[in-house]
């Protein structure tokens, strides 16, 4: 194909696809060459359809109903057919031109034919193809305002039965049913071009009833299905756009109760969407049941959710808060979200009452959520309230006791100008909590013990003296109460300069365990772990230490190819 390189192929499915569809060659087969598209079908786990635009407005691009291929990626079964196609070479574009010639042709034979000649060719697909009777039977109901005869035919064409093993349409048949059900959004839209609006919106609404019943039996995983419901969510805003005698107080009604419906999910239908359609009174009356339902259940997320639309719609601040209002959580968390909407509305004093509601509703800062702290002392500190910030900052630390926690109140603190008394405070709350937790003596004073034997409290010391860059204190607090072996390895790493022999302790320790083990991370681990041994041991004076050590693990484990590969590329020869 002309311009088709594997190296296009490459750049556009990225190295891991382009690998992979290189398997998939073989299984590329039914390649159909248009003008402007090729299509094909490529078997792997299951069928999928792949498809090539060779020359659309931004050069190759494809598409393909695998998961991958939804998702918008130019997937495996893309590059697939692509090397295809570039295996046919010159015969492609020999085929695209025979395909122009070909639709050329077909288009003046039609446009030539007079119109019986043209009667008399669709009565005969008609009586050879199921498939074109049934689309056309379908049109015609529709266009001759047959009401009875298409609803009739949607409620077929969303029936899973003919597709359904075991009551169930797995992914294998979905796409069938898919297209199938695709059918009834044409409808639909024949029904409302044939003047039918008021038939096209009730029909629309029993026909996503039934795909949102079928949902519940067909495996979706493409998404194909629920873009059939967002097409039928479509065709009914059409059909009430054009419906002139259209009952406002009736489709504010079914909005809301739809809104309320589980099927709200399938469609997707916003009531906001049909402001233009409803008018002020219809408005009115949407607000007047949602408000209803709401009241009904204050707790329910749908109820909640449509409140709220609705009313940033109307830009009704108050209404929002009071949806929020009715149902705080104890974590604070709602508390925020009021405060936020307020401080958009430029309510700014009564945001800073919500938070700091919040705060108090709370109680137990160990609870309540960080993003409210955060929020809070923020505004604290941009208002030059900084005592205010770094009290609650104070008070989160004390309550929580977490490294994060930790660095927040450094900062409140410095920004205050009184961070080396407060830090002393913060480690003694620490250093306290960890005594009180307690290891056992014999293991705390081994540099690098084990990390099942250090404490919550005291491996959060070590975190936030190594975060202060205090080596030694950290170190000691490690010895005193045990560390977390990432931050074993962070401080043996720090500290080998100038305490290289306890460093080379903790290396010994962490290295034991990964020789046993197997893989190319593990082994990328031991062989950091080696070179920083050999540091150690150059600082010692004790390479022929280090020496023996290498030739012992050689000969250990040397049958691990990889493993010796990558010391070899070390200088870790022994």
């Amino acid at each position: 194909m002309d311009g088709l390189t594997e190296g296009h192929l490459r750049e556009l499915a990225g190295a891991r696809s382009y690998e992979r569809g290189l398997a998939y060659v073989d299984a590329v087969s039914g390649v159909r060459i248009g003008d402007d598209v090729i299509t094909a079908s490529v078997h792997g786990t299951e069928r999928y359809e792949a498809e090539l635009t060779p020359a659309g407005p931004l050069g190759l691009t494809g598409r393909c109903d695998c998961p991958y291929g939804q998702e918008g990626n130019f997937c495996k079964h893309l590059v697939a057919l692509g090397l295809t196609l570039i295996a046919r070479g010159a015969d492609v574009p020999r085929q695209r031109k025979a395909a122009r010639r070909r639709a050329r042709g077909l288009d003046a034979w039609l446009s030539a034919l007079s119109r019986d000649e043209l009667l008399a060719l669709v009565r005969e697909e008609v009586a050879e193809d199921p498939h074109v009777r049934r689309r056309l039977e379908l049109r015609a109901a529709s266009a001759q305002g047959d009401l009875a005869g298409v609803r009739s035919r949607v409620r077929e064409l969303l029936d899973t039965g003919p597709f359904a093993r075991y009551g169930y349409v797995e992914y294998g048949d979905a796409r069938a049913y898919t297209d199938q059900a695709g059918q009834a959004v044409s409808a639909l839209r024949s029904l409302t071009a044939a003047g039918r609006a008021a038939d096209a919106v009730a029909l629309a609404r029993e026909a996503i009833g039934l795909l949102a019943d079928a949902m519940e039996h067909v495996d979706d995983a493409d998404g194909r299905l629920a873009a059939v419901a967002a097409a039928l969510a479509d065709a009914h805003h059409d059909a009430c756009r054009a419906d002139p005698a259209a009952d406002q107080e009736e489709l504010a009604h079914w909005l809301v109760r739809h809104a309320l419906d589980d099927a709200c999910h399938l469609t997707d239908i916003d009531p906001v969407d049909y402001e233009d359609i409803l008018g002020s009174s219809g408005m009115a009356a949407l607000r007047r049941h949602a408000v209803a339902a709401w009241q009904a259940n204050r707790t329910g997320w749908s109820e909640k959710s449509l409140m709220q639309r609705l009313a940033k719609a109307g830009r009704d601040v108050d209404t929002v808060i009071a949806v929020h209002a009715a149902d705080l959580t104890p974590d604070g968390h709602t508390h925020l979200v009021i405060a936020r909407e307020l401080e958009a509305a430029g309510r700014r004093a009564e945001a800073r009452e919500w938070a700091e509601r919040g705060i108090r509703d709370a109680g137990d800062l160990a609870t309540v959520d960080t993003a409210l702290v955060d929020h809070l002392a923020d505004r604290h500190a941009q208002a030059g309230r900084l005592t205010e910030a770094l009290a609650l900052r104070r008070r989160h630390f004390e309550a929580r006791r977490t490294p994060l926690c930790y660095r927040h109140l450094r900062a409140a603190a410095q920004a205050a100008g009184c961070w080396p008394a407060e830090r002393e405070k913060a480690l003694d709350l620490l250093r306290a909590a960890a005594e009180h937790d307690g290891a056992e003596p014999s293991d705390r004073r081994r540099p690098g013990a084990a990390e099942h034997r250090s404490t919550e409290a005291g491996r959060v010391l070590v975190a936030v003296l190594l975060d202060d860059e205090d080596v030694d204190g950290a170190w000691r607090a490690a010895v005193e109460h045990g560390a977390h072996d990432t931050h074993w390895l962070a401080l043996a790493d720090r500290a080998r300069a100038t305490r290289p022999a306890d460093a080379l302790a903790v290396y010994l320790r962490l290295a034991e365990p990964l020789a046993r083990r197997t893989g190319n991370a593990v082994y990328e681990q031991l062989v950091e772990l080696l070179l920083s041994m050999r540091d150690c041991h150059r600082r010692l004076g004790t390479p022929d230490d280090f020496t023996a050590h290498v030739a012992a693990l050689r000969a250990t484990y040397g049958r691990r190819r990889n493993l010796m590969r990558l010391m070899d590329e070390h200088g870790l020869t022994g």
